[in-house]
């Protein structure tokens, strides 16, 4: 089939805002096997573990440099009182987890075993806080219990229990939902206790909290303005934004509604389209979301903090509904590229980000067979490899000259293409997605601006739509990519179908 040819500019000696290596964030909540099972196996598992924490996972995690972990939830942050897991494990209070499966919780993994967790993958640690059911009280305790040095109450607590230094925790979440599982509050209230509990999540020492207010679901662009309205005063020049320094907005992609959200395998290409489609409306949700934060914040000093989206799809059959089980496919590759791109784009005002989750739920980078012990590098972790240069990287718009390649899903229209672009130093990397199931493009990249010296260029794609790995076999893995050549303008670039592809760079 005759590919279709597009230009895209990219001029690499104009820079624009840096894209934060936090954008590359994740989620772990106590949902299902992510932790126990996923980061936690106790120290007297036969798998290779440190304190009880799955080796192989921290790995994994350290080579694609994961920058920050959410936890401990998600819906399970408001129930969660942080209280119940320190101290002896065989003496923590046992909790019911009715979010999740109506499970009993052991507490067995609590604040040190979260902290230690970080510390392996050198990570930092997004802490969430009880909003819904708890106290100002209860969370200004937390921080102090983690940050502060000297004999205060809290600290003294925490020498009993083991460790004597402070630890480091920069991000600090100001409940979660809070339109739903969080406390069903209306944003009028939230704004009002988002402000109470912010006073009391104190820098102690050198730690400085970047505190986090639970935002909006989707296109509740409402809930946002009434946030940003509660503000202080944002257009005093060298102030600090007060109370807190973000807001954060949760999107799900899925194919049909709540009640029956998609097969994760063995859709169609109606609902590959359908997918994709709703993937790129994440465009759409931040612009407008930046829109209104810019009208009470023109100077950008608040962020926008994505702390969870990703691919939603129906439980994999025969395993618990309330553990969100599901198998991860080159859809989702393709979901968490453009998810990417978008937040590329909009690295000025998007801080953060976090995929939900990171091990065994929803859109996972790694599965661990509960049989076998085998870990699994999902097609989404894939993605997020071939992207590590982008960290912290300086982003270069990517303008596409004429059309690009349209295709019609259910009375709205899908951009095939999806690119961004980042620079560093001497090199660059350009992200391209072709979302076409069948149909190959061919992308001019016009360079400007700089010389090129070398490139490399990585493919990740796969003979079926639903490709995915499994303990046995490995359907979807990145493979250098031959399909790049020399073109006046700069470099031609052959995009196979339903393909994602990364150019590294070498300049002069």
């Amino acid at each position: 089939m005759t590919a279709s040819t597009v230009t895209a500019v990219i001029d690499l000696d104009l820079t624009g805002p840096t894209i934060s290596r936090h954008v590359y964030g994740h989620f772990a909540e106590h949902l299902g096997r992510c932790v126990y099972g996923g980061f936690w196996v106790g120290e007297g598992s036969a798998i290779p573990n440190e304190g009880g924490i799955r080796l192989d996972v921290v790995e994994a995690l350290r080579r694609i440099g994961i920058p920050n972990l959410r936890w401990p939830g998600g819906c399970f942050a408001d129930d969660y009182h942080w209280r119940d897991g320190i101290g002896p494990r065989e003496l923590r209070p046992r909790m019911v987890n009715s979010h999740w499966g109506d499970v009993v919780e052991d507490n067995s993994f609590g604040t040190h075993e979260f902290m230690a967790l970080c510390e392996l993958l050198g990570a930092d640690p997004y802490v969430s806080g009880n909003v819904g059911s708890g106290s100002v009280r209860e969370m200004s305790e937390w921080v102090e219990y983690l940050t502060r040095g000297d004999d205060s109450p809290m600290a003294a607590l925490r020498r009993e229990n083991g460790r004597d230094e402070p630890w480091r925790v920069p991000f600090w979440g100001l409940g979660n939902e809070a339109w739903g599982c969080g406390g069903n509050l209306r944003v009028e209230q939230f704004a009002s206790l988002a402000r109470q509990y912010a006073t009391y999540v104190r820098d102690h020492g050198d730690n400085t909290v970047y505190r986090i207010a639970a935002g909006a679901n989707s296109d509740d662009y409402h809930w946002t303005e009434t946030l940003m309205r509660s503000f202080d005063d944002l257009a005093a020049p060298d102030s600090r934004a007060w109370p807190f320094q973000a807001v954060s907005l949760h999107y799900y992609t899925m194919t049909r509604g709540w009640s029956s959200k998609g097969a994760a395998t063995g859709f169609d290409e109606e609902e590959w389209y359908l997918a994709l489609r709703n993937a790129t409306r994440i465009e759409e949700l931040v612009s407008r979301h930046e829109a209104v934060m810019d009208r009470w914040d023109p100077q950008r000093k608040v962020g926008l903090v994505v702390d969870e989206w990703g691919t939603w799809w129906d439980v994999e059959p025969g395993t618990n509904p309330g553990f969100l089980y599901q198998q991860n496919t080159l859809r989702d590759a393709l979901v968490a590229a453009v998810h990417l791109d978008t937040f590329h784009r909009h690295a000025a005002r998007v801080v953060m980000a976090n995929i939900a989750q990171t091990v065994n739920v929803l859109q996972a980078m790694i599965l661990t067979d509960p049989e076998t012990g085998a870990l699994v590098l999902t097609p989404s972790y894939h993605v997020f490899a071939m992207n590590r240069a982008h960290h912290d990287a300086a982003s270069l718009a990517v303008t596409f000259k004429g059309d690009v390649p349209v295709r019609e899903v259910v009375g709205d229209h899908l951009a095939t293409l999806s690119a961004s672009a980042s620079t560093r130093g001497d090199t660059a990397l350009v992200s391209l997605s072709n979302l076409d199931a069948r149909r190959p493009v061919t992308v001019v990249l016009d360079l400007r601006g700089r010389d090129v010296t070398s490139h490399r260029a990585t493919v990740l794609t796969a003979d079926a739509l639903d490709a995915h790995n499994t303990p046995s076999t490995t359907g979807v893995a990145p493979r250098e990519h031959a399909g790049v050549t020399d073109h006046p303008r700069g470099l031609e670039v052959e995009l196979p179908p339903h393909a994602y592809v990364t150019v590294a760079l070498d300049l002069a």
